[in-house]
């Protein structure tokens, strides 16, 4: 069964692009596109994608807006929303990140990576580009150090695995690779460190993995 995507984005040129790039695949299936923020909350609300596909900037709403609407902790049926931009910029990220977003990527992230976003977001998953994990933990390495907050029950070895490879910005499935074990069993860690570190995204677990020194942002 197809996973049903809509794409926003008020770029003509860049929402043919990321339509072929969809379109392309044989288990994806765009069912709509919007030029304005507001256009892709209607259009999301009425045609329920498993997916939307927002560009951050937008006239009418924004993207963040776009999500925090469709995705956020006050929705009762929260859709799966990845969010793409062209300004990598902390607060867009974090923005996106706190409104629901269960992606974020830059544009010249890369059609296989745009690709794995859609498909982790329609899982359950959520796919923050690697290159802006790396960065935003660069920006939290130069302020000032703060104290960790301990896991309300101790860390397993292998979720200490988990954590060590989320905070690098590897996906559910290539944790899984890594590790040698089910998908499944990834997920269950990875649901256990939010749980124990009060972390909300992935990227908090990769900021809690740096502050205690588990892992160096390069």
């Amino acid at each position: 069964m197809s996973i049903r995507v809509v794409v926003a984005d008020d770029q003509d040129l860049v929402r043919t692009g990321l339509v072929m790039i969809l379109g392309a695949q044989p288990d994806l299936e765009v069912v709509g596109e919007a030029a304005d923020g507001l256009a892709a909350l209607d259009l999301a609300t009425r045609l329920r994608p498993d997916v939307l596909l927002v560009d951050i900037r937008m006239p009418g709403l924004d993207g963040v807006e776009v999500t925090r609407r469709l995705a956020g902790p006050d929705v009762t049926d929260p859709m799966a929303v990845v969010v793409i931009t062209t300004f990598d910029l902390d607060e867009y990220v974090l923005g996106a990140l706190r409104a629901g977003a269960r992606g974020f990527l830059l544009k010249d992230a890369g059609p296989e990576l745009l690709v794995q976003a859609i498909h982790a977001a329609a899982n359950g998953d959520a796919l923050i580009a690697p290159n802006v994990t790396r960065r935003l933990l660069a920006t939290f390495a130069d302020q000032a150090p703060v104290v960790p907050v301990q896991p309300s029950d101790p860390l397993t070895e292998r979720e200490e695995e988990v954590l060590a490879l989320v905070a690098r910005g590897r996906t559910n499935a290539e944790v899984a690779t890594e590790l040698f074990v089910g998908l499944s069993t990834v997920k269950t860690h990875v649901a256990s460190l939010m749980t124990k570190l009060g972390a909300r995204n992935r990227v908090e677990i990769a900021m809690w993995a740096h502050d205690t020194g588990r892992v160096r942002a390069n």
